[in-house]
């Protein structure tokens, strides 16, 4: 769920917002930056396709690199990072988890970080891969973390770029939320409250003109008559992230893992659902960070000062350069 309440300051320094295309709820009509395949996986008994591509290097090191994304994101906002990868001889491998973007939206689909895993794992096995460095940013942190817990073979080292889930709102007083008032406010989602959102919250209240072709792509998807299911997977996957932090399990990733934060991300998961009176006390990742590198066996917290929750959109070259400096 977005926070509105955020919004009416930002929404006058952005000005109007633009006509958003109908990309279609799968992103049928908006273009990724290489070729997409497909693998069919089933979900309640049910036929549902995974996206993905498999971006192939001049001159392969032996090694592979799988990139997930976050909530608010996809598999195409990696793309120059796939592009430094590639270029250093990585193969590299990026989905699009089932309930986002290219994939399908199942409305059956009872979502779990272990189901996403599950799914993950057939992929790599069918094209192949038995082992990757496995990169995972703010939600896509989290799926990497339960991935690397459930099948340590085949996690070479673990990257986590501002992951959600390092701590349990639940412990922290944040009430549940139902998925009907989830869902109900995933339906007003619009361009301008997309944007406003990660203005104030990923890029620290400096916006660039790069940022906003995210926002139509993700704007676009519900833009159809088809909202409602976008929405609703929208909502289930918030749900998700709600009820399955990865705090408490820290201690069973055994793979070296790199947990690199932006110093200036404001993301604190479950503010717009706490009351009033609790939302000043709930930390940003930037601060619980520390104490949950300490808590991982092969931790090590590499922070990136001055960037904020996306350092990937934000600062490609300086965010590649440590990525490539990390796993090599």
């Amino acid at each position: 769920m977005r926070t509105i309440g955020v919004m009416a300051g930002a929404l006058i320094l952005m000005g109007a917002a633009p006509a958003v295309p109908d990309y279609g709820p799968n992103l049928e009509r908006f273009p990724y930056p290489w070729p997409v395949q497909t693998i069919t996986v089933d979900v309640v008994g049910e036929p549902a396709t995974m996206a993905f591509m498999d971006v192939a290097p001049a001159r392969p090191n032996g090694r592979t690199v799988v990139l997930m994304h976050g909530k608010n994101f996809c598999g195409a906002p990696w793309e120059s990072t796939a592009r430094a990868l590639s270029a250093s001889g990585y193969r590299v491998i990026v989905p699009d988890q089932i309930g986002f973007c290219k994939s399908a939206k199942p409305r059956a689909a009872q979502y779990s970080f272990a189901m996403l895993a599950h799914h993950t794992h057939r992929l790599l096995a069918s094209r192949g891969v038995t082992k990757a460095t496995v990169v995972g940013h703010s939600m896509g942190g989290m799926l990497a973390t339960r991935y690397a817990i459930m099948f340590p073979e085949a996690v070479e080292r673990l990257v986590l770029v501002n992951p959600l889930g390092l701590v349990d709102r639940s412990e922290d007083g944040v009430p549940y939320v139902d998925l009907d008032t989830l869902w109900a406010a995933e339906k007003k989602t619009s361009y301008a409250s997309i944007k406003a959102y990660q203005l104030a919250n990923y890029y620290h209240g400096s916006w660039q003109p790069a940022y906003d072709r995210w926002v139509g792509m993700q704007a676009g998807m519900y833009a159809g008559s088809a909202r409602d299911s976008v929405a609703l997977a929208q909502a289930k996957t918030s749900e998700m992230i709600r009820t399955q932090p990865i705090a408490h399990e820290l201690h069973r990733v055994t793979a070296p893992t790199t947990v690199m934060v932006g110093t200036l991300d404001k993301t604190a998961f479950g503010r717009a659902q706490a009351p009033a009176s609790l939302r000043q006390f709930l930390k940003a990742i930037p601060q619980v960070a520390a104490d949950a590198v300490r808590r991982m066996p092969k931790g090590r917290l590499l922070a990136l000062e001055g960037l904020g929750h996306s350092p990937q959109v934000e600062n490609p070259a300086r965010f590649e350069k440590a990525l490539l400096a990390t796993i090599d």
